[in-house]
């Protein structure tokens, strides 16, 4: 099945998110609602509400926001082009990349892949879209869709294979599969501190980008293909 797409309609993606914004700025019925949302599992770490805001919150779309979403496309035979949208207004983001999305992935045979996507990047985006009241572009609308209509990919669904309990990330399956490991300067959990207190966009975009390319090599693995080649020129 795998070997049925073609390559050059596939969108690979990965998003950075971060808390939205510093939790005295919350108003309290966000405080309050957020308190309530995250309160079993802050009581199981043993949290406070803000410090469990201020290093979670980031990965809830109702209290994050996206700061960087970066694509890549495969052409030519193994070319990899990467671009990313980021910055501190999110309606800018959003806007470029629904832009994207309307003008080069708008047909039944475009696809979007990423890797933890259909539980995390896909409706994150989605939401923040919504949230922000922008337009949903097709191919992230899954109402009314029949699962094999909807155009999504997900790398680490594609390794379950079937075993719904299992979960491995991205940084483990690119170092099984021989793929050089995008974690060689920051990682998630570190992308909020490197936002607010460091305010360096740039550090956050070029982790973003190392991640896009390593999906789309998993992806290559799948189909037994060799690595791709980087152009950014």
């Amino acid at each position: 099945m795998l070997r049925q797409l073609k390559p050059n309609k596939i969108l690979f993606l990965d998003i950075e998110t971060v808390p939205g914004t510093h939790w005295g700025n919350l108003s309290e019925k966000m405080q309050s609602l957020f308190d309530k949302k995250t309160r079993y599992k802050r009581e199981l770490e043993d949290f406070s509400v803000e410090e469990f805001y201020t290093n979670s919150a980031g990965i809830w779309a109702e209290f994050g926001k996206i700061v960087c979403i970066s694509c890549g496309f495969i052409y030519k035979e193994n070319q990899f082009k990467v671009k990313s949208f980021y910055g501190d207004n999110e309606v800018e983001v959003l806007s470029k990349f629904i832009t994207l999305l309307n003008k080069y992935y708008n047909t039944k045979d475009s696809i979007l892949c990423a890797h933890n996507g259909k539980e995390f990047d896909f409706p994150y985006i989605a939401r923040r879209i919504i949230i922000n009241g922008l337009d949903l572009p097709e191919i992230l609308n899954m109402f009314g869709k029949k699962p094999w209509n909807i155009q999504h990919l997900d790398t680490m669904e594609l390794w379950k294979f079937g075993d719904y309990k299992n979960f491995t990330s991205l940084n483990l399956l690119a170092e099984l599969l021989g793929i050089p490991t995008p974690k060689d300067d920051i990682d998630g959990s570190m992308v909020a501190k490197v936002y607010y207190e460091e305010k360096d966009l740039e550090r956050i975009r070029v982790y973003c980008e190392k991640d896009v390319l390593t999906v789309a090599q998993i992806f290559r693995k799948f189909r037994g293909e060799t690595l791709l080649t980087v152009n950014n020129d």
